[in-house]
């Protein structure tokens, strides 16, 4: 049996960080992965969609080149070459990522790992011991009742990445991220995008603006979607699958993607032998990660916080500095990024309108159009910048829609986890031309002094 401060279930997004932070500390640390170091986020999430999305978004630049004076034909999209691109991007991201763990000396054990005891985690017939535990497990894609997945016709996001071939139609159940992020990808490569969403709006959990911009502009780009019907049935046949509403409304297509979120990665691994307090499969923690057991942790999409990798990577980095005594101040998840990285692009820190006057703020609002920003017409992109402030008070929320605005997440976040006014941001000199421009006009004129703005 082997001894250590910090024993890590997990090797994603929350564990490797807590891992990194924790021997930088001076902590002895064993990292246990069942699968590749980096997890959902690296190899099956965040980082292959966006390479998927990176390849479509080249894709229509192709076919609307003659709109920018380039003479260019749009032949075909190669998944083959796609996925070429896609794997060594993720190869590139893995090998570094191992050589950082290495170099820090964290002893990393590849093997399904259990919860055996309060302190110890069994993998491979061995025993790892350690002061504290930390319970990374991750995330699985979630089906519905009655939906055999069989990877081929009827897929999760685990399976749709790895396709290597265009579908000429496609029904995506769920219109939240991951649905729109793939109805996106699929669009762009040339395939008959059709998204089943049981909301009233697409990415319901945006602001309702950010909603309707964004479902106008998937209208524009002939993405058809119906919204505020259950799913009720899937049948499979040899020349495709028809997708039943609750309605009564068929829908055909050659491949449906399952959408439907993710669940928490739990089931077995001993965590309820041991006593700790779970929700539908979730670890309950407190403000800085710990469950009811003393000396054991949980982080990233196994506890019911936002499903995020950078939320994840956070909570990792709190943990292992809450164990080292060094008192880090606990996560506001308000003050989170948090992007959608379809065509267009929907980006959002704070609160939404209906969240702050449900706080019982007195909302001001202030909505900025990207016609009025020079890049934006350059890109050719449409969309805008909300703003929420509290009336003589702080910027509660900002809300964007348009190409590459998760770029501008870095200005916003600060703006609201400062808890800046308007008048705070309207002296901040913007570059000309950038789209972060807008950032600066959009408080400009909220600060009761518009440029760039109409009405």
């Amino acid at each position: 049996m082997a001894n250590f401060d910090l024993v890590i279930l997990g090797g994603g997004s929350g564990g490797y960080a807590c891992a990194l932070r924790a021997a930088q500390l001076g902590l002895q640390v064993v990292l246990i992965e069942k699968d590749k170091l980096g997890g959902t986020c690296l190899h099956r999430g965040c980082i292959p969609t966006k390479a998927l999305l990176h390849a479509g978004e080249i894709a229509d630049n192709t076919r609307h080149a003659a709109e920018f004076g380039v003479k260019a034909d749009f032949h075909a999209i190669d998944m083959a070459g796609v996925n070429s691109y896609k794997d060594g991007v993720i190869s590139k991201l893995h090998k570094g990522l191992q050589g950082l763990v290495k170099s820090r000396n964290i002893t990393y054990v590849e093997g399904a790992g259990k919860l055996v005891a309060k302190d110890t985690v069994e993998v491979n017939g061995q025993r790892y011991t350690g002061k504290n535990v930390v319970l990374a497990t991750g995330s699985y894609a979630k089906s519905l009742p009655g939906l055999e997945i069989d990877g081929k016709q009827i897929m999760t996001s685990d399976h749709a990445m790895h396709l290597d071939y265009v579908p000429k139609s496609v029904i995506v159940l769920g219109g939240g991220v991951i649905g729109c992020e793939f109805a996106s990808v699929w669009k762009s490569f040339g395939a008959e995008v059709t998204i089943i969403e049981a909301l009233p709006h697409l990415i319901a959990l945006e602001d309702e603006s950010s909603s309707k911009q964004l479902e106008r502009a998937f209208r524009k780009r002939g993405i058809n979607f119906e919204l505020g019907t259950r799913f009720k049935s899937a049948t499979k046949s040899a020349t495709g699958v028809t997708v039943t509403l609750e309605d009564g409304k068929n829908f055909n297509a050659d491949v449906l993607l399952v959408a439907v979120g993710r669940g928490p990665t739990s089931a077995n691994l001993g965590y309820e032998a041991q006593g700790i307090k779970m929700d539908r499969g979730y670890v309950l923690v407190d403000d800085k990660c710990r469950t009811n057991i003393p000396g054991i942790w949980a982080v990233g999409d196994l506890i019911p916080t936002l499903q995020l990798a950078h939320v994840g990577f956070a909570e990792g980095i709190l943990v292992a500095e809450e164990i080292a005594g060094l008192k880090p101040r606990a996560i506001n998840y308000d003050g989170v990024p948090r992007v959608t990285y379809s065509e267009p692009e929907v980006a959002s820190v704070g609160l939404t309108t209906a969240a702050a006057k449900a706080k019982g703020h007195d909302v001001v609002e202030l909505n900025y159009d990207l016609a009025g920003n020079g890049k934006a017409q350059i890109l050719k992109t449409a969309g805008s910048i909300k703003l929420v402030a509290a009336k003589n008070g702080p910027v509660l929320g900002i809300h964007m829609v348009g190409a590459r605005v998760g770029e501008l997440l870095a200005e916003a976040q600060l703006i609201f986890n400062w808890q800046a006014e308007a008048f705070d941001v309207a002296p901040l000199i913007h570059a000309h031309p950038t789209l972060s421009e807008a950032m600066g006009e959009a408080h400009l004129a909220l600060a009761g002094k518009p440029l760039h703005a109409h009405g």
